[in-house]
């Protein structure tokens, strides 16, 4: 009980870590905490304000381990938007082990910086002590404080103004299930709070930290922020949610997101878990770059393969990361001057399906490599933002047809006319216009591709090749001026038909 109260001290007293954490995501955007005992339905309410699944939600108390952010918008009557930031806590609870404590300073982190802090209770349950003590510090604090009466659904009979003695002013009664209370509760904290709203950061570097359970990747994600943000613990699948942090390196803002651990199908287990992976299958979409880590003691599995082929064909910037390299050692316990060689070797092979995906080997004990990572990331983003001129690239396609022109098949020879390279697209992207496109072989679209990375670069991200057939397509699509084929051929078949019949009559 002690450890809970002056864990909570901890929440409302201390404001420097994630005010500063938040500074870059928030750019002084109001901060919402929510917090309360366990199983009160804080994280349900925070998906319920998002009209999202962003927190795993489920009957298991506890469900929520990492403290998640997202951005919140509440649109007024007339027209202006208002943002703010909302933070899921873990339940507050008495911490029955160490993981549990670390849980515990987890919600003193997350929670820290708030503008407004809402206190969730069920309705369904009579006040306890935990939701007593949790109102009692939330009143220290001497910020704004709502009480949210919430699951009042399931409170048919009950007795809801013993709520009124928890000494909160201002109490909202809501149902994330039926979304009752909820409106007006956004309504009234959007009236309280400043009416400023975030600009949005097209110019952010998004990393996406991927692996199998265990393999390092909360513990990475802590060395890269500096901080602990992430759980951290032998066991494996302590991450269940995405956590985020971003921060400057060089003046840039990075978004680091670290993920649950991807298991084999076999191996997810329903519920929670799975709701983990999914959420980590979601964040290679957010992201820019993946990290694809590997336990440096069991690396080349077919799942470490997966997850690369996924990011591969996502579209997404790749670097794979061998983790815990300061754990390879020889059988005499001493450093092997050979494995890095002999390492490197095997992951060329076993990822031949992406020569372009640098290699790092990182420990994130030692802090080997960490910040090599961020520079890394930086040239393969500089990569993807590359733009070559279109007569440089019709130069190369000359060059790389007189070399090797496309063979064809049945006498039908294909002709490549030109190329430009996509503007708007945020993978590298070219078209090339030709002629009898069906008889192009795969491996000639390779062929380019090989060609295209030895002269311009491209390193850790993939490229789009899209081979366009130029009778039936203009530059910008469709051909403006010609039908496409078979409306084009529909169109004089009724007209044969049309003049047959005419014939016919006479």
């Amino acid at each position: 009980m002690i450890d809970t109260i002056l864990s909570f001290i901890y929440l409302i007293v201390n404001i420097d870590y994630l005010c500063y954490n938040m500074s870059y995501m928030s750019k002084k955007l109001p901060i919402i905490a929510i917090v309360g005992r366990a199983n009160v339905g804080k994280s349900s309410l925070f998906n319920a304000i998002l009209e999202r699944k962003e927190a795993i939600v489920a009957r298991e108390a506890g469900t929520t381990r990492d403290s998640i952010m997202a951005k919140a918008e509440y649109t007024h009557p007339d027209g202006d938007v208002s943002q703010f930031w909302l933070v899921d806590t873990a339940g507050i609870k008495d911490p029955e082990d160490d993981f549990e404590f670390t849980i515990q300073e987890q919600i003193t982190q997350a929670a820290d910086s708030a503008d407004v802090i809402w206190v969730v209770v069920e309705a369904d349950v009579p006040v306890t002590e935990e939701d007593r003590r949790v109102a009692k510090m939330a009143l220290k604090s001497r910020k704004p404080v709502y009480l949210v009466v919430n699951k009042v659904d399931r409170s048919k009979g009950a007795d809801l103004t013993q709520f009124i003695r928890l000494g909160i002013k201002d109490i909202y009664y809501t149902s994330t299930t039926q979304h009752r209370g909820i409106d007006q509760m956004v309504e009234a904290l959007a009236q309280m709070v400043p009416q400023v709203s975030e600009r949005p950061d097209d110019d952010r570097l998004r990393i996406a930290l991927l692996g199998r359970p265990n393999v390092g990747k909360s513990s990475l994600f802590n060395s890269l922020a500096k901080k602990q943000q992430a759980i951290v613990a032998d066991r494996a699948g302590t991450t269940r949610d995405v956590n985020r942090t971003v921060l400057k390196y060089h003046g840039k803002e990075i978004e680091i997101m670290d993920t649950a651990g991807i298991r084999r199908s076999g191996k997810i287990e329903t519920g929670i878990e799975r709701f983990s992976v999914v959420r980590a299958l979601a964040a290679i979409e957010q992201s820019d770059i993946c990290l694809m880590l590997m336990d440096a003691r069991e690396l080349n599995t077919a799942l470490d393969q997966k997850i690369a082929g996924l990011v591969k064909d996502a579209g997404k910037g790749l670097i794979l990361v061998v983790s815990k390299w300061d754990l390879v050692k020889t059988e005499e316990g001493e450093t092997d001057p050979f494995a890095r060689d002999r390492i490197a070797a095997e992951i060329a092979v076993a990822y031949d399906f992406v020569p372009w995906a640098p290699l790092i080997f990182t420990s994130a004990v030692t802090g080997q490599n960490v910040t090599k990572i961020f520079d890394l990331a930086n040239d393969i983003m500089e990569q993807r933002n590359k733009q070559i001129p279109t007569v440089q690239l019709n130069k190369f396609l000359r060059e790389m047809i007189d070399a090797h022109p496309p063979a064809g098949l049945k006498n039908r020879l294909p002709k490549l006319n030109y190329m430009v390279q996509e503007t708007d697209n945020p993978i590298p992207a070219f078209k090339i216009f030709s002629t009898q496109v069906k008889f192009i072989h795969w491996s000639y679209r390779r062929y380019l591709e090989k060609g295209l990375r030895q002269r311009y670069g491209y390193e850790g991200t993939p490229i789009q090749l899209w081979f366009i057939e130029k009778h039936e397509t203009h530059k910008h699509g469709n051909s403006p001026t010609q039908a496409p084929r078979n409306q084009l051929q529909q169109s004089i078949r009724r007209k044969k038909a049309a003049a047959a019949a005419a014939k016919g009559k006479k």
